[in-house]
């Protein structure tokens, strides 16, 4: 069966997944973290791609990034696998495949969903068991998010900045939402997302995307195609 396109669109938000090969390590040690997080900095500036959430597990990323034109995020992709991957084999003495195939990627619905994702990216840790409090794991945006620690790669969206003018009480409000745990509804929606590539909104999110990029963004059927079908198609 062919591989599904991504969708990418310029000003939409995008949540993206990456995994190490086989679910395999892909950071081995705290400096391969930074190393990443530089990368990715140094990606988004030259591409023109903001980042408003991310989280570096032992052997995937999670990134909440919004491009300024459709070909943005792709490349940013394309420069961290070159960059990190040319690095860890260096410095770790490895060869050979660090991730797993193409990231996927899933157009996000920012006016419902934005903050949803936000908090479930930077909850990873906590439904991992590695910590018992997003604030606890070093390498999420959380601290930036919520606290008054600056982290590099960040660029606030504008719905995060709408919680508050203010700085200090816009951070308040975020933790806050971290008071309430995310429903099974929303955390199965946005595995299915990332999981098939279908964008996370409403029916009205959905039609303005396939309508913008002219083709629908349902999900793509498995298996081979009935009997009937196959003539339709072939006709």
């Amino acid at each position: 069966m062919p591989r599904r396109l991504r969708m990418y669109m310029a000003g939409i938000p995008c949540h993206v997944i990456q995994r190490g090969n086989n679910r395999n390590t892909c950071f081995y040690a705290e400096q391969d973290y930074s190393f990443y997080l530089d990368c990715l900095r140094e990606a988004c500036r030259r591409y023109r791609v903001a980042v408003h959430a991310y989280v570096l597990m032992t052997n995937h990323v999670h990134l909440l990034m919004t491009p300024y034109d459709a070909e943005g995020i792709s490349r940013v992709m394309q420069s961290l696998g070159r960059r990190y991957v040319q690095y860890i084999n260096l410095e770790h003495r490895r060869s050979g495949t660090l991730w797993e195939g193409r990231h996927k990627a899933s157009l996000i619905d920012a006016e419902n969903y934005l903050l949803t994702c936000m908090r479930y990216i930077e909850l990873n840790p906590v439904r991992a068991n590695m910590v018992d409090h997003p604030a606890g794991y070093r390498w999420s945006s959380y601290r930036n998010n919520a606290q008054a620690e600056v982290s590099s790669p960040l660029t606030p969206h504008p719905i995060y900045r709408a919680l508050d003018p203010d700085t200090a009480q816009r951070q308040y409000y975020y933790r806050s939402l971290f008071e309430h745990q995310l429903t099974s509804r929303d955390i199965h929606s946005i595995r299915e997302a990332i999981q098939f590539a279908p964008p996370l909104g409403d029916e009205k999110f959905k039609r303005r995307i396939e309508t913008a990029l002219g083709r629908p963004t349902g999900y793509a059927k498995r298996g081979r195609p009935a009997i009937k079908e196959s003539l339709a198609i072939s006709s």
